[in-house]
């Protein structure tokens, strides 16, 4: 071992870079993505052109940004971490003002040649600047009272623009993934069970104002969580997204119907098939072994994040990669959860697999920053 380390350091450093390179997070990134493209085939009846390929287009563009950004020293991520974060929001008030209106949604910048969602942008650099935040911060403050207020702030403000989009799902990836790096930083349980305590209040704030004046969410979200408790109550209506997804996971059964032999997607009965409701795609073609592979992929790409945080000395390059981690984990346990009518719909793509354009450059330019971390980390 030590003769194979020795060897290594006398590797010019560009090269060594390559050998440092995270070789089976990038082809487990490129596995899922596969995935994404026959699955984007299949929906698509067989039309190439129609989404699988602008994907394709769009990963190998997203790939030759992860190696970009994982070539770039972490340090200099770090010292862009407020430029991110002040830019990000900077976009989402832009949105605000200016954005495009897709199904009765104000989320995205329409540059021409594509859309851009700047609430994606967003989940990677909240994570960026809370990580900065507590790789300034003395340990022994972290969990002080006064020392909790910017990061709350800084989550707060992101979220109270995405959730005016509307856009929920957005919001609850990026309170999960800034959850997990103040929770990894070292900030009390108790203010976590004060928080879990203060959402259930809101749960009932949010049921109660409805109808009235102040009424929080807009009215197809409440029918989405009316859908949620009770999907049978508008077979046809509010509820036929979930019954039509949950008849495409069940008619899957264990080994699936076959490639392109799903008859929920192909005779339409599915909706947002290539983006939202993917998965249940997947699970009808190929029933129970694809939907667990599936899953056992994501698992072995957050594995593969986890084993380089823990081994990274750098508190910042540590605490973003548990970030981008558990915000990529919430994306696909939301979207899975959803689908499977466990948890409200609430419009989150399974990620590098739904079709979507930022979604993908976004995460592969997440994937990244791990990468960066991985590569610069001390040996």
């Amino acid at each position: 071992m030590t003769y194979l380390i020795n060897s290594i350091q006398r590797v010019p450093q560009g090269f060594r870079k390559v050998l440092y390179f995270h070789w089976p997070l990038a082809l487990l990134l490129t596995a899922v993505s596969s995935a994404g493209f026959l699955m984007l085939y299949s929906v698509s009846g067989g039309d190439f052109s129609r989404w699988a390929e602008p994907q394709l287009t769009r990963f190998v563009m997203g790939f030759i940004l992860m190696i970009i950004v994982a070539f770039i020293p972490i340090k200099f991520w770090r010292n862009m971490s407020v430029a991110a974060y002040i830019g990000g929001v900077v976009l989402l008030v832009f949105v605000e003002m200016f954005g495009a209106v897709g199904m009765g949604a104000q989320r995205w910048i329409d540059l021409g040649f594509m859309r851009l969602q700047p609430s994606e942008l967003m989940k990677v650099a909240l994570v960026m600047i809370l990580a900065l935040y507590y790789d300034w911060l003395d340990e022994d403050q972290v969990s002080k009272p006064q020392w909790l207020i910017p990061p709350l702030f800084l989550t707060a403000l992101p979220m109270a623009l995405v959730l005016n989009q509307p856009d929920l799902g957005t919001a609850i990836l990026l309170a999960g993934g800034a959850g997990v790096v103040m929770l990894l930083a070292g900030v009390s349980l108790w203010y976590f069970a004060a928080a879990g305590s203060s959402i259930i209040a809101m749960v009932g704030a949010i049921l109660q104002s409805r109808g009235t004046e102040y009424q929080i969410l807009k009215d197809y979200q409440y029918r989405r969580i009316e859908t949620f408790l009770d999907p049978a109550s508008d077979p046809l209506g509010a509820g036929y997204h979930i019954t039509q997804s949950k008849i495409a996971l069940g008619s899957g059964g264990f080994s699936g119907k076959g490639y392109m032999q799903g008859t929920q997607s192909r005779l339409n009965f599915l909706p947002e098939k290539h983006t939202d409701f993917i998965f249940t795609t997947l699970a009808e073609e190929f029933g129970f072994v694809g939907g667990i592979t599936l899953l056992g992929l994501y698992i072995l790409i957050i594995v593969c994040c986890f084993l380089t945080a823990v081994q990274n000395r750098n508190r910042y390059a540590a605490l973003l990669t548990y970030g981008v981690a558990a915000t990529f984990f919430f994306y696909f346990a939301v979207n899975m959860l959803m689908v499977m009518g466990m948890a409200p719909v609430v419009g989150v793509p399974l990620p590098l697999v739904s079709y979507g354009g930022s979604a993908m450059l976004v995460l592969l330019g997440a994937f990244g920053l791990v990468q960066s971390a991985h590569i610069h980390r001390a040996r």
